[in-house]
């Protein structure tokens, strides 16, 4: 296990071991920093949606641009 992996897994002990109430006090001040909100927005949607087909770029651009000539 990796020093952050380490790290990651103390802190998400110590939130664990929180009553419900400081667990909601403690990710109302995570999420109040508007550049960690982000990103934890955007890892939550990364797992949300990790499971889905994936496509190449191009043909998504090439789809755009369908679109938007009609």
């Amino acid at each position: 296990m990796k020093v952050t992996e380490s790290k990651a897994e103390v802190y998400l002990m110590a939130l664990q071991s929180l009553s419900r109430a400081e667990k909601k006090a403690v990710i109302s001040r995570l999420l109040e920093d508007e550049s960690l909100r982000r990103d934890i927005l955007d890892l939550a949607l990364i797992r949300e949606r990790q499971e889905e087909t994936t496509r190449p770029f191009r043909e998504y651009v090439a789809e755009k641009k369908r679109a938007y000539q009609k």
